[in-house]
């Protein structure tokens, strides 16, 4: 298991006192939904928390059941529950919160944790983390497999260029004409590309980072109203296409999954994708690299993204709070930092920024941190009522654009149109 030790993962450092358990003739099961989607050895981190919370709390059992995408751990969750057999836990794409509210799905963690001590707790997580689970005055969620967008450049390619190495482009216009300079093309043959922004999987993703940076904000705080033909959102799309459309991305749908082999193969000078792809490319990359902000035009942003912990209304009083004394041991500090480091995904809590470990790590692998300086720029990732309903149009509506079936304006206005249908019965005056 690459950068995590095993004196990391048994740490035990419990902010709160444990919820009582009654003790029953053998440890309490918890089934826990987990959703696995990015590359690296995932599972055999969850099973390696699994065992050492085990071995702490040996009155319960975590049972992770890994259930594929985002959208195929949902799509699970949702047809148990309708079964009768919903998790008890659920690790949960952050975006589904309303779908879950108005299945009447889960219960809000402030309802269980009421105390002085579990509302500081609660409220030790980066707020722009929080953001997707506080609705209606309640927090619904916690965050933990959490990240942004972020670019990732090779510096030899740069250097190769004559670019400066350690200077990134910090905007629109400078992304496009470095990305023309670091083109390699023999004849009709193009063998590495300037910038690769992936748009299968969550299509919406990487272009809501574009949409905010054009100033716009695809739906409201309250899920019920979106602004996907808004003009920032239209010059979001456009520019996306003008990429291609220059010599500088390849022709069509970038795949998502290949995007950082892309990268660490040499085939893209700079990619677009999560941080979540991090460890993935610090262990194959041949090359040095760097981290950096997305590049801004009217402000610099980033959605954030990613799954957070949901407990279902239909647990017992019992698996309650087996699933929230596993919450909060597996969000103490040092166990937030050593995920971080095992996986890429940004670290949800500034005090596990604080441990030691953390600052070891950042101090000789600084691009770790650049997720976490962006957050004060960060936005909530796009998520509404009926959230599939209205974002799987609009994946379709940018992979027509992108494609060139489509013109930019008349794809996002059917995407508006279609948004405006689904969410016109959650609208109120």
């Amino acid at each position: 298991m690459s950068q995590i030790t095993r004196r990391q993962i048994l740490a035990a450092t419990p902010l709160l006192a444990a919820p009582a358990i009654a003790r029953a003739a053998g440890p309490l099961e918890i089934q826990f939904f987990f959703p696995i989607a990015v590359a690296g050895p995932i599972t055999k981190i969850i099973d390696g928390y699994a065992a050492a919370f085990a071995a702490e709390n040996p009155d319960i059992r975590i049972k992770p059941v890994y259930a594929g995408s985002y959208d195929d751990t949902i799509a699970k969750a949702l047809t148990a529950l309708r079964s009768g057999n919903a998790p008890p836990l659920a690790m949960l794409g952050a975006i589904q919160v309303y779908t879950l509210i108005d299945q009447d799905a889960i219960v809000p963690f402030d309802e269980l944790l009421t105390s002085a001590e579990d509302k500081a707790w609660m409220g030790g997580f980066f707020p722009a983390f929080m953001a997707n689970g506080n609705v209606k005055g309640h927090v619904w969620s916690i965050p933990f497999q959490r990240s942004t967008a972020v670019l990732y450049w090779n510096k030899n390619a740069f250097q190769e260029a004559g670019l400066n190495p350690e200077t990134p482009p910090a905007n629109w216009d400078e992304q496009m004409a470095f990305g023309h300079k670091l083109v390699k093309r023999s004849g009709s043959t193009t063998s590495r590309w300037g910038l690769q922004i992936p748009a299968t999987g969550g299509t919406y993703w990487l272009y809501q980072g574009l949409a905010t940076e054009a100033g716009t904000m695809l739906a409201n705080a309250d899920g019920t109203r979106t602004a996907f033909n808004d003009k920032g959102a239209v010059d979001a799309l456009q520019y996306w296409v003008d990429l291609a459309k220059q010599g500088v991305s390849p022709p069509g749908v970038i795949d998502w999954g290949t995007t950082p082999t892309d990268f660490v193969e040499g085939r893209a000078a700079m990619i677009w994708t999560t941080t979540g792809n991090l460890t993935f490319i610090r262990d194959r990359a041949k090359f040095p690299f760097g981290v950096a902000q997305l590049p801004a035009k009217l402000r610099r942003g980033s959605p954030t993204g990613g799954a957070n912990f949901h407990i279902f209304k239909s647990a017992t009083a019992a698996q309650r709070a087996a699933s929230l004394r596993f919450v909060k041991w597996v969000t103490a500090p040092e166990r937030c930092a050593a995920w971080s480091i095992a996986t890429g995904y940004v670290a949800t809590r500034p005090d596990a920024w604080d441990t030691k470990t953390m600052k070891d790590y950042t101090a000789g692998f600084p691009a770790a941190a650049v997720a976490r300086d962006q957050l004060p720029v960060a936005v909530p990732e796009l998520s509404t009522h009926e959230n599939q309903r209205v974002t799987i149009p609009l994946n379709s509506a940018l992979q027509a654009a992108l494609s060139g079936s489509k013109q930019a304006k008349p794809a996002l206005d059917e995407a508006q149109a279609n948004a405006d249908r689904v969410l016109k019965r959650f609208q109120h005056a």
